[in-house]
C-alpha cells in the first residue's frame, strides 16, 4: 500500500474512535440540523434548473460546498473535481487551458462537452471557465448527458457554480491570507450586508494571488511558469416583495502568467520540472462577465430569467521548438464576446399541479438564445534557413487569422408525474438550432506560398429527449433509471489541416441506473450509479502534424464508455466528517474509428483514467476559552491514462496527499497546510509533438509539494 493510503487509513481509523466535538459548520447549517443533533449538512442543488434535494434528483451528481472549499484550501474547479468520481481535468500551467472530462467525455476548449455555468450563465468557451472561485457558495458536478434541459455542449454533463448570496440580515465578511513556498502570496477579502433591511443587499469580494514558477529554464536559470492574478466580484440583490427578486453579479479576472512549462516527455520523466529554451514567453488573460437573474414565485406559476454577458481576451507568446536554439516562436491572440438569454416558466416548487389525490405534476419549459463571436490571430515566426536553404530571412506564418460567429436558439420542456409522493416519472426534450459562420485565413509574410482563405457557413438542428423514473423505496432510499440523448453541434476549426476546416455533430445515448440513500438519522449518505454511453461521430481534439502546438477538432467514429460510481459521506459523531468516492470507467473506441488514417479500434479514449478515488477526514475538537483545533487529511488517486488517441504514450497511476491543521477562536484562525505531501512526480498533460521532441511528445510536470500557512479573520 502506498504511503498516502497508509496515512489516510490510519487517520480514518483514528477518526472513528476519537471523542471529538462538533465540526465548525456554518450557522445556517447548524440551524437546519437542529440544536444538539448530529447529521450531515442539508444540500440543495439546481442540477435540473430547479432547487431540489439531491437525493430525489435522478442523475449522478456531486456537490462541493463553500465549507469544503475553505477547509481544503481550494480555489479552482479543477481542484474541487477530486471529489467527483470519473472526473478528470486536463490542465496546463496556462490557466486558460482547463478541459474537464466526465466518464471519458471531453473535447476542445472551443467546443466543450461539459459546460460550466456561473450563476446560470454558460461559458461557451472553456477559456472563461477556469477563473478563481471567489466568494462561491457551491459547485455541482452533474455527470451524464443533460442536453434535454441544457442543450448544446452538455452531452457529457454540466458544472454549476453558484456565488454566495449577499446577506439580508446583517453585515458580514472576512479576509484570508495564505503564504507558501515558491513565493506564493494570496489575499482574499469579502463582505456583504443589507442597504435596505429585507429589500436590498450588496456583496463584494477581491482577491490577488501570485507565485513563482515551478519549472526552471536551464538556459537562463529563470523560472518559466509563474502566476499572478487579480480577481473581483460585486453583487446587488433586490427583493421588492416576498415573491420577487432580482440579482446582478459582475465578476472579472486579470491574469498575468508566465510561459507554458512544456518540454520533451522523455526528458521530464528523467528530470522533472525543467526546460531548455532560448525564448521565454507569457500567457495573459482578461475575463469580464455579468449575470442578471430575476425570479417571481407565484401561486400557480414560477417565472425566471438569466441574462449573461461574457467577454474574454487572451495573449500568449512561447517558444515552439522548446530547445535552446532560436528556431520557432509563436504569438497568439484570441478574444470572444458572448450573449445568452434564458426565460423559464415552471410550476412552483412547493405547489405542483394536483391531478388527483394520488397524482401530481411538476413541469418546466423555457427558451434560450445565444450569440458568440470569436477571433484568433496566431503568428508562428520561423528562423531564417529553417524552412529552406534559399529562405535566408525570418518568416511569419499566420495560422490562423480567423473569425467564427455562432447564433442559436433552444426550446425545452420537462414534465414529472409524481405518484403517491413515491414514484417520479419524467419526460423531457429540447430542440436546438444553430447557425455557424467562419472566415478562415492562413498566409505567410513574406508570401513564400499562396495563402488560403475559406469562408463557409453551416446549420445544425437536433432534438434531445430524456426519460427517467425514480422510486423512493423508503423516505431515505431512492432508486432511479435514466435514458438520455446527448448532442453537440458541429462547427469550424479556427485552424486545421487542409480539408479539415469543419466537423460534424457528435451524439450520444446514455443509460444510467443508481441508488441514493441516507442512513443513521442523517449521519450517513451513500450513493451508487452504473452507466453505459454509446457515441456516434465522436469529436476529438487532435494535434496538427504540419503546425507545431496547434490543434483541431475531427470526427473519428464511434466509442463506448461504461462504469460505476460510488460516493459516501458520514458524520458519525460531533466533530468527525468522513468522506470518500470511487469511480471506474472503461472507455474505448469502437471498430471503424479512424484518426489521421490510423485505426483506433479497441484503443482507450485519451485522458480518461481507468479509475478515480478520494478518501479523507475532517476533524475538530473544542478547547477551553471557546477555541477549536481542527485537521484535515485526504488522498486523491488517479488511474493510468493515455495521452493520445493512438495510445502511444501515457501516465501511470498516481496519488496525491494533502494535509491541513489549524486553530480557531472567535473570528480569528491560523493554519498550516501541505499539498502533494509526498512529492509525487507525475505528468498530467502531454501531446504528440514530432517536430522537435526527441520522444515524440511534449508535456508538463505536475505541481510539486507546496506548503505554507494561512491566517484570517471573519465577522
Amino acid at each position: 500500500m502506498c504511503p498516502p493510503l497508509v496515512i489516510a487509513v490510519f487517520i480514518l481509523q483514528g477518526a472513528a474512535a476519537a471523542p471529538l466535538r462538533l465540526d465548525h459548520a456554518s450557522p445556517a447549517q447548524s440551524n437546519r440540523q437542529g440544536v444538539g443533533r448530529v447529521q450531515l449538512p442539508t444540500v440543495v442543488v439546481t442540477a435540473q434548473k430547479e432547487p431540489a434535494d439531491p437525493q430525489r434528483v435522478p442523475v449522478s451528481l456531486t456537490t462541493v460546498s463553500a465549507d469544503t472549499l475553505t477547509q481544503a484550501g481550494m480555489f479552482t474547479i479543477g481542484e474541487a473535481a477530486i471529489y467527483s468520481p470519473n472526473t478528470h481535468f486536463s490542465e496546463f500551467t496556462a490557466r486558460k487551458l482547463s478541459n474537464p472530462r466526465f466518464r471519458g467525455i471531453g473535447a476542445s476548449p472551443a467546443n466543450p462537452s461539459i459546460t460550466t455555468y456561473f450563476d446560470g450563465v454558460p461559458q461557451l468557451n472553456s477559456n472563461s471557465s477556469s477563473i478563481d472561485l471567489l466568494d462561491v457558495e457551491q459547485v455541482e458536478f452533474v455527470r451524464g448527458p443533460q442536453s434535454a434541459l441544457f442543450g448544446r455542449n452538455a452531452l457529457g454533463g454540466v458544472i454549476n457554480v453558484a456565488s454566495t448570496r449577499p446577506s439580508m440580515t446583517g453585515w458580514q465578511g472576512g479576509v484570508t491570507v495564505p503564504i507558501g513556498n515558491y513565493g506564493a502570496r494570496d489575499v482574499r477579502g469579502r463582505f456583504s450586508g443589507p442597504l435596505v433591511a429585507g429589500r436590498v443587499a450588496v456583496g463584494g469580494s477581491l482577491g490577488y494571488a501570485e507565485r513563482e514558477g515551478f519549472t526552471r529554464n536551464l538556459v537562463t536559470g529563470h523560472d518559466l511558469d509563474s502566476r499572478s492574478a487579480l480577481s473581483g466580484k460585486g453583487q446587488v440583490l433586490w427583493t421588492p416583495t416576498s415573491r420577487w427578486e432580482a440579482r446582478v453579479i459582475v465578476s472579472g479576472e486579470r491574469a498575468r502568467d508566465g510561459d507554458y512549462a512544456l518540454s520533451d516527455l522523455g526528458g521530464l520523466r528523467a528530470n522533472p520540472r525543467v526546460s531548455s529554451r532560448d525564448f521565454e514567453g507569457f500567457t495573459h488573460r482578461d475575463v469580464v462577465s455579468t449575470a442578471i437573474q430575476t425570479r417571481r414565485e407565484g401561486v400557480r406559476l414560477a417565472f425566471s430569467t438569466a441574462t449573461g454577458f461574457v467577454r474574454w481576451r487572451t495573449e500568449d507568446a512561447t517558444d515552439l521548438d522548446y530547445t535552446p536554439l532560436p528556431l520557432v516562436t509563436r504569438d497568439n491572440r484570441e478574444e470572444s464576446f458572448q450573449f445568452t438569454q434564458e426565460v423559464r416558466v415552471a410550476s412552483p416548487a412547493s405547489a405542483p399541479v394536483r391531478l388527483s389525490d394520488d397524482l401530481a405534476l411538476r413541469w418546466q419549459a423555457g427558451a434560450f438564445v445565444f450569440t458568440q463571436d470569436y477571433q484568433q490571430d496566431a503568428v508562428n515566426t520561423v528562423a531564417p534557413l529553417l524552412l529552406s536553404p534559399f529562405l535566408d530571412f525570418p518568416i511569419d506564418q499566420h495560422s490562423p487569422d480567423s473569425r467564427l460567429d455562432d447564433r442559436g436558439i433552444g426550446l425545452y420542456g420537462q414534465g414529472t408525474v409524481v405518484v403517491r409522493d413515491r414514484i417520479d416519472l419524467s419526460v423531457g426534450a429540447r430542440v436546438d438550432y444553430e447557425r455557424k459562420e467562419a472566415t478562415l485565413n492562413t498566409f505567410f509574410t513574406p508570401a513564400i506560398a499562396p495563402g488560403q482563405l475559406v469562408t463557409d457557413e453551416q446549420n445544425f438542428a437536433n432534438l434531445s429527449p430524456q426519460f427517467s423514473a425514480a422510486m423512493r423505496v423508503t423516505p431515505t432510499h431512492t432508486v432511479y433509471a435514466t435514458i438520455a440523448n446527448g448532442f453537440k453541434a458541429g462547427g469550424f476549426n479556427a485552424a486545421s489541416p487542409v480539408g479539415r476546416e469543419s466537423y460534424d455533430e457528435e451524439r450520444t445515448w446514455s443509460f444510467e441506473t443508481g441508488v441514493k440513500t441516507t442512513w443513521a438519522d442523517g449521519r450517513l449518505s451513500a450513493s451508487a450509479a452504473a452507466f453505459y454511453i454509446d457515441w456516434q461521430e465522436l469529436q476529438l481534439n487532435l494535434p496538427d502534424p504540419a503546425v507545431p502546438a496547434q490543434f483541431y477538432i475531427a470526427n473519428v467514429g464511434g466509442a463506448a464508455s461504461r462504469g460505476v460510481e460510488l460516493e459516501v459521506s458520514a458524520r458519525p459523531r460531533s466533530g468527525v466528517d468522513l468522506f470518500g468516492m470511487m469511480g471506474y470507467t472503461h472507455a474505448r473506441f469502437e471498430d471503424g474509428s479512424v484518426s489521421a488514417g490510423t485505426s483506433l479500434s479497441g484503443k482507450e479514449i485519451p485522458n480518461t483514467p481507468g479509475y478515480t478515488a478520494t478518501v479523507g477526514a475532517q476533524l475538530s475538537r473544542g478547547l477551553p476559552a471557546a477555541a477549536t483545533v481542527y485537521g484535515r487529511a485526504e488522498v486523491a488517486l488517479q488511474g493510468a491514462f493515455q495521452y493520445d488517441d493512438a495510445n502511444t504514450a501515457g501516465q501511470g497511476a498516481y496519488s496525491l496527499a494533502s494535509f491541513r491543521a489549524g486553530a480557531r477562536r472567535g473570528g480569528l484562525f491560523a493554519e498550516v497546510w501541505v499539498k502533494n505531501a509526498f512529492e509525487t512526480r507525475y505528468i498530467p498533460v502531454a501531446f504528440a509533438y514530432d517536430n522537435f521532441a526527441p520522444s515524440g511528445f511534449v508535456g508538463e510536470s505536475g505541481a510539486p509539494r507546496t506548503l505554507g500557512v494561512s491566517i484570517g479573520a471573519s465577522f
